[in-house]
């Protein structure tokens, strides 16, 4: 068995790809250097490279289309485990081919890829649809989300565009990390200290608020109150369109 470790980038990921093609040594599982690797595995140490990715990206560009370029990185979003191993083999397929395999879903890791491809962006698509913004006393907009997988890379122009005039706070409590926009551009940040009640229960403390905030929160609740239709009420349906893990973070369910 031989392991290819790396650090948990796409850029690393297509490093090791190269690597892989340049040693002509091929893994068994490219996998997270951090993590714990069984005895008497062989092991290779890929040091990320962005001129190794770009070749393999401009590669990969002369064989698949755009879209299918981007279904790759969405993929590595999923965290899923050997999703690293599916694009790996993906890749090396497309590089093979005189033709595009990216329709070729009697392929294992084709078929597998566009399932995990539609559930990452469907999970980006409820993180738009479900972030409840909070006002602080300084004037930020501050949200917390959980994820199934890394989708904050993938949302960052749509709340870039929808709250351009606006600073915010976008913090994925699963991964430790959030997406801070300060009206002109967007960075990623992490906290040595975060803070605590606000990541945990995803609502800042009075003190934290801005005084407006409880106000408007009452506001919409109110307002939600008096449009819904008691007698048409379908708590399943509910759960259906607004599955109840984002429920915590949700103004209008608390």
């Amino acid at each position: 068995m031989l392991y290819f470790l790396y650090d948990r980038t796409f850029d690393g990921l297509l490093t090791a790809v190269f690597d892989a093609f340049n040693r002509k040594e091929f893994p068994n599982r490219i996998v997270d250097q951090a993590i714990a690797i069984p005895l008497f595995t062989d092991t290779f140490s890929v040091i990320t490279d962005v001129e190794k990715s770009k070749r393999v990206f401009i590669a990969l560009k002369k064989k698949i289309s755009t879209s299918a370029l981007n279904m790759l990185f969405v993929c590595y979003l999923s965290e899923m485990e050997d999703v690293e191993m599916m694009i790996f083999r993906y890749i090396q397929k497309a590089l093979a081919s005189p033709i595009s395999i990216e329709l070729n879903f009697a392929d294992n890791d084709v078929l597998s890829l566009s399932k995990i491809y539609k559930k990452v962006q469907n999970e980006a698509m409820h993180i738009k649809q479900f972030v409840r913004f909070q006002k602080t006393g300084d004037g930020m907009y501050f949200a917390v989300v959980d994820p199934l997988y890394d989708v904050l890379p993938l949302c960052s122009d749509f709340f870039e565009d929808r709250y351009a005039d606006q600073i915010w706070l976008i913090y994925d409590a699963r991964r430790h990390y959030g997406l801070y926009y300060d009206k002109k551009q967007t960075e990623q940040i992490h906290f040595e200290t975060p803070p605590a009640f606000a990541i945990q229960k995803g609502r800042l403390t009075a003190e934290q608020q801005d005084e407006t905030e409880r106000i408007f929160q009452a506001l919409w609740k109110d307002y939600l109150k008096s449009t819904t239709i008691q007698a048409r009420k379908n708590l399943r349906l509910q759960r259906q369109f607004m599955p109840r893990r984002f429920w915590k973070y949700l103004v209008e369910k608390q």
